[in-house]
């Protein structure tokens, strides 16, 4: 099973007088990944060297290191331990030695794993897009109840007469949230998936 960071983590080491900070947090889409390298790099380091994987998509970087010794081993660290929706920045400050093709990939591959190993991280779940209206008195149970099957509300709209909420919620919990959305509104509320009629 895939896994996310709960939430920014780092880690610092030194190795033969270069000093490397990796910093690592979790994303939902590519501009997360930029803007989180954009704010964390440092423009007096002298690598800034980065990784991010998404679903099926990801990037990766070696800012001026010989080609295939920071970015890969980044996105290598990702994958070896299941990790996905994550971004992965690893600054470097060199000390005056020079670590060579395979120090370097393992320093920035290291880097990764270490700081990625210590994290917190939560499962992916799987979750399906769903939509449906309830009054103004219904909308905390609602909430509740779908927190409690590990769902998520997506976007809430208030109108004249109640709120009109987007959520995701896992397809093996549809049934059992159907239920407690018909016991809680007597059988009005009926949930949607995006684009029915």
């Amino acid at each position: 099973m895939p896994f996310t960071l709960v939430g920014p983590c780092e880690f610092r080491e030194e190795i033969r007088k270069s000093r490397f900070i990796t910093l690592a947090a979790p994303i939902v889409k590519p501009s997360d990944a930029q803007s989180f390298i954009e704010r964390n790099s440092d423009p007096n380091a002298t690598h800034n060297c980065w990784a991010w994987k998404l679903g099926p998509q990801y990037r990766s970087t070696d800012d001026g290191e010989p080609g295939g010794t920071a970015g890969r081993p980044i996105l290598a660290a990702i994958e070896a331990q299941d990790f996905d929706q994550v971004v992965v920045l690893v600054i470097r400050w060199y000390g005056g030695i020079q670590l060579g093709t395979g120090g370097l990939a393992r320093a920035y591959g290291g880097g990764a794993n270490k700081c990625l190993q210590q994290a917190a991280r939560s499962p992916l779940v799987n979750r399906v897009p769903l939509s449906f209206e309830c009054t103004f008195s219904e909308l905390a149970l609602v909430k509740l109840r779908l927190s409690e099957l590990n769902g998520l509300v997506e976007e809430e709209h208030f109108t004249a007469v109640g709120v009109e909420l987007s959520i995701a919620i896992g397809p093996e919990q549809i049934t059992t949230y159907q239920r407690q959305l018909s016991d809680i509104s007597r059988g009005r509320i009926v949930m949607h998936t995006p684009g029915d009629a």
